[in-house]
């Protein structure tokens, strides 16, 4: 992260972060549309449920190491930054629980005294 005195890293435009964070399935989602390939098609081609598929590209379920090498296979789309952009949403999300980062909280406490 780039930093200037006197200037909130936050407000410089190479650290800004989206508001919310971005699941893959959402980048996949747009990329089939794209292309007019059907959801039921590219399931079948993929060999996957119709509804596992409809799930990973409306963020109710994360994409695995083998989903995103069937969708490298089946698209073309690259497995590796899917997983990191999976990685990244998943972080997101795990920082916006307010309970879990209480927990982290505590355990930084904890681990100071050490």
């Amino acid at each position: 992260m780039v930093e200037i005195k006197g200037v909130d890293p936050k407000m410089i435009a190479n650290n800004l972060e989206p508001a919310y964070p971005t699941h893959p399935g959402s980048i996949l989602k747009d990329e089939i549309e794209f292309r007019g390939i059907s959801q039921r098609r590219l399931a079948e081609q993929m060999g996957l449920g119709y509804s596992v598929l409809n799930e990973i590209l409306n963020a109710r379920r994360p994409i695995t190491e083998k989903t995103a090498l069937m969708f490298e296979a089946a698209l073309g789309v690259e497995a590796e930054p899917l997983l990191r952009l999976q990685m990244r949403y998943n972080v997101r999300c795990a920082q916006k629980d307010q309970s879990f980062m209480q927990r982290l909280d505590k355990i930084r406490k904890i681990a100071a005294v050490l």
